[in-house]
């Protein structure tokens, strides 16, 4: 009768087959745990030298980080700080002088009763609209055909860029003069052919009109340059087989350009909403010192006063700078309201089937 074999870990001698997990050379298998169940490893404590990695990575590139530090240290006091600090001024009264005192929400309660506030608000969003619909279009159909030339593309483009770099109080001056009522080339045009002359710096509706065009003229070759980069994108191919198979240019435009732009077109809706929105300096040229008693009025009967206008006016005419801070902040808030309405409209037709 043959012995049975001596059990347990303490055994010796030659094994009847192979360690599962002899483990690294060189090194003893980890501990396994005993009796039935998985078998697993041991988890190992993370020492001291890999919590300090990061560490020693950032002090290893320390010449990077001061290369880059100015920038942010400028931000930090020039632009983080003063936005936070206006948040802490929306709750305050303070003149820009004297003792600040906290006023809770009051700023916000008179806010919402202010009917000037709402009519400014109500002017921005009309001048936004006359401005940022024509603008999309014509940048679209300006890109459209400057994508199709192939002479004289590189001075096109520049043509299409200087208003967007030109001084946008030059701009301002030089279509008040444009557009006077007295003395303007529109009214003058329309003199020479026996029309009447059109009140555009003193009616409600022309002078949103006057900065609409404005702020149209401007940005509209800015985006233009946007789509003809989009436009340049779409394979060639795609065109040759839609002409081969008998589609017209209109047919092509909508079912292949507009298409493979939306992306692009979602862009350019989201910025021109957030610069349309903050129209100040247009008005602010135009109407501000027209009237001695009461500057940046935003013109005869209020009519281009923009929302951003009237908080100067408010902070800088009346010295009310936590009534002031409590107007950007309402209307920041307003902003990303609309913004992210205009992404989820143009993200839903993106997903539609």
């Amino acid at each position: 009768m043959s012995s049975s074999p001596v059990a347990g870990p303490a055994a010796t001698g030659p094994s009847s087959g192979p360690d599962p997990d002899p483990g690294p050379v060189g090194r003893p298998a980890p501990d396994r745990p005993s009796g039935p169940g998985r078998p697993g490893r041991r988890v190992r404590p993370v020492s001291a030298g890999a919590r300090r990695g990061p560490r020693r990575r950032v002090a290893r590139h320390w010449p990077q980080y001061l290369a880059i530090s100015p920038y942010y240290l400028l931000f930090t006091v020039f632009m983080l700080f003063p936005v936070l600090y206006t948040v802490y001024l929306a709750f305050q009264k303070w003149d820009g002088i004297g003792d600040m005192h906290f006023v809770g929400f009051q700023q916000f309660r008179f806010l919402w009763d202010d009917p000037v506030f709402w009519l400014s608000v109500r002017n921005t969003l009309v001048i936004w609209v006359l401005s940022t619909v024509p603008m999309l279009f014509l940048a679209l159909v300006l890109a459209v055909l400057v994508n199709s030339t192939r002479r004289f593309t590189a001075f096109y483009r520049i043509a299409l860029f200087i208003p967007s770099i030109t001084s946008l109080v030059a701009i301002a001056i030089f279509f008040g003069a444009i557009f006077s009522n007295n003395f303007g080339l529109i009214n003058a045009i329309l003199r020479s052919m026996h029309l009447s002359a059109v009140p555009w710096m003193s009616n409600e509706w022309t002078i949103k009109l006057v900065i609409a065009s404005l702020m149209t003229w401007q940005w509209t070759g800015y985006n233009a340059i946007i789509y003809l980069a989009g436009l340049q994108a779409i394979p060639s191919e795609l065109y040759e087989a839609a002409r081969m198979d008998g589609a017209g240019p209109a047919r092509i435009f909508f079912a292949i350009t507009i298409p493979l732009l939306r992306p692009i077109i979602l862009f350019t809706v989201v910025i021109s909403t957030v610069t349309g929105l903050q129209s100040f300096t247009e008005p602010q040229v135009l109407f501000g010192s027209e009237a001695a008693t009461n500057p940046n009025s935003g013109g005869p009967g209020q009519a281009g006063l923009t929302t951003l206008l009237y908080f100067y006016h408010q902070a800088f005419d009346n010295n009310d700078f936590g009534y002031g801070a409590a107007i950007v902040w309402a209307f920041f808030l307003l902003i990303l309201l609309i913004v992210t309405l205009n992404w989820r409209l143009v993200q839903r037709k993106e997903r539609r089937p």
